[in-house]
């Protein structure tokens, strides 16, 4: 991990960081568990921790913002189709916000097999949306 994005880890106040670091771990078990998924790095998109692969999948970032104290999100290029096909999947399971977001709430459980799915189309999204 490069000294941004120590900092940008850091930076989150320390109940966040750990939910944040939590996130950041699910993202690795996914792209760990899948040869098809050809990460090439982790780096900071937009001032946000942000995962990209070489041509496998889109850019997935994560972040916490001071106006929704209480949740993380996951982004998504908002010129895919990427939200509708997590609606499709979980129409009900996660708080989807324009075709962009999901944000998830720290006071509510959601299902990490579930979410370790929607991390997983990101990640391979080019190798699969024309299954959608």
């Amino acid at each position: 991990m490069n000294k941004e994005l120590k900092a940008k880890y850091n930076s989150y106040p320390s109940s966040i960081k750990k939910e944040i670091l939590e996130l950041r771990e699910l993202i690795f078990e996914v792209i760990e568990k899948d040869d098809e998924i050809d990460f090439y790095e982790e780096t900071l998109k937009w001032g946000e921790p942000s995962f990209l692969t070489k041509s496998s999948g889109s850019t997935l970032r994560i972040n916490w913002k001071t106006k929704n104290p209480d949740s993380i999100s996951l982004f998504v290029n908002c010129r895919t189709k990427i939200i509708s096909i997590f609606k499709e999947l979980y129409p009900n399971d996660f708080q989807y916000i324009g075709n962009r977001e999901i944000r998830l709430s720290l006071n509510d459980p959601y299902s990490k097999n579930k979410l370790k799915k929607c991390i997983e189309v990101v990640l391979k999204y080019n190798l699969i949306k024309d299954k959608f």
